[in-house]
C-alpha cells in the first residue's frame, strides 16, 4: 500500500480559531458562513483521504452519535457524509422496534448492522437508546437498564479486540438553546417533521435526562471506547469540531493513488444520437 504517513490533523481557520479560544468564559463571536464553509471544505476533503484508507485496508469503524433531542447530531451526521460515499459511509437511524424485534436480546438489532470490511456505520443513536430515552421514558426497567450498564462495556471491549473502531460521540446542548430549538421546530414548517410527540414528551424531563447522562458516562466510558462530549450551542463550530476530533482519533493514512487521464472517446459504430423527443415526456422547465 502507497501512503503518506497521517499526523494530528489542524486545520483552524486564522479568524475561526482566534474566535474560538476564548478564556474570558464570555460567548465567542458568530462564526461567519464564509469562515465555516472554508473550514468544512478542508475537512471534507481530508473525510475522503480517510475513506481511501478505509477501503485500501478494510478498515471497520463504527461511530455512534448520541444527545439530547435537538443537540445537533442529524447536522453533523450530514456534513460528516455529503462529500463521501454512501457505500462506504453508512448511516443507521432505527426507528422503535417491532414486536418481534422486541423478543430479541436488546444489541441484536444492532449488530447486524456493524460493519464488513472497507465500511464506517454511523449510528444517529445506537444501544444506548437504553441507557438514555428508554430508561427516562419509561420503556426500560431498571432491572434492564442496571444489566445494560454493567455489561455493555466488556461487549464493546470485544469489538475493539475484534480490530473494530468504535468511537461514542456525545452532543452537549444546553437547556435554554434546547428550548429554542424546540421553539423553532414548532414554528417552521420545514423543520416541524423533526418535532415528534416523544420529542414534546421529553422536553419536560431535562433534569432526568441529565442523570440518565451522568449515570451512563460513569458507567460506560472506558479505556477502550472513552465518551467524547462534544458542546453543540453553536452549531456551526460543533460541526467543525466534531470532524476534526473524529479524524484525529482514527489512524489513518493518505492514500496515493496514480493519476487519472481521460481517454479518448471511440467513433466506432458513431450515430446521430440527438434524443427523440416525441418519444419522452420532457420536464417543464420552469427555473
Amino acid at each position: 500500500m502507497n501512503v503518506e504517513k497521517h499526523s494530528e490533523f489542524r486545520i483552524a481557520g486564522k479568524k475561526a480559531g482566534k474566535k474560538a479560544k476564548n478564556g474570558s468564559g464570555k460567548k465567542p463571536e458568530k462564526m461567519s458562513r464564509k469562515d465555516y464553509e472554508e473550514e468544512l471544505e478542508k475537512l471534507q476533503v481530508e473525510l475522503c483521504h480517510l475513506q481511501d484508507w478505509v477501503r485500501e485496508t478494510g478498515a471497520r469503524i463504527i461511530i455512534a452519535f448520541e444527545g439530547r433531542d435537538t443537540a445537533g447530531k442529524g447536522g453533523l451526521i450530514r456534513r460528516l457524509t455529503e462529500r463521501v460515499s454512501p457505500r462506504t459511509f453508512r448511516i443507521v437511524a432505527l426507528s422503535a422496534p417491532t414486536e418481534r424485534e422486541r423478543t430479541k436480546l436488546f444489541l441484536q438489532r444492532y449488530i447486524g448492522h456493524f460493519p464488513a470490511a472497507g465500511e464506517v456505520v454511523i449510528f444517529d443513536r445506537s444501544w444506548y437508546n437504553r441507557a438514555g430515552v428508554e430508561r427516562v421514558m419509561g420503556y426500560a426497567s431498571e432491572k434492564e437498564v442496571e444489566n445494560f450498564l454493567a455489561n455493555v462495556s466488556g461487549f464493546e471491549q470485544w469489538l475493539v479486540d475484534q480490530g473494530i473502531i468504535l468511537i461514542k460521540f456525545w452532543l452537549e446542548v444546553g437547556k435554554d438553546e434546547q428550548e429554542r430549538r424546540f421553539k423553532a421546530r414548532i414554528e417552521d414548517p420545514l423543520r416541524q417533521w423533526k418535532l415528534s410527540p416523544m420529542d414534546v414528551k421529553s422536553f419536560s424531563r431535562w433534569y432526568d435526562y441529565s442523570r440518565a447522562r451522568d449515570a451512563m458516562f460513569k458507567a460506560t466510558s472506558h479505556k477502550a471506547a472513552p465518551w467524547h462530549v462534544l458542546r453543540s450551542d453553536d452549531k456551526k463550530r460543533a460541526r467543525l469540531n466534531g470532524i476534526r476530533h473524529l479524524l484525529n482519533l482514527i489512524p489513518y493514512e493518505r492514500v496515493k493513488k496514480p493519476k487519472v487521464h481521460l481517454p479518448k472517446r471511440s467513433n466506432k459504430d458513431s450515430y446521430d444520437d440527438k434524443l427523440e423527443v416525441s418519444k419522452v415526456k420532457l420536464v417543464p422547465e420552469h427555473f
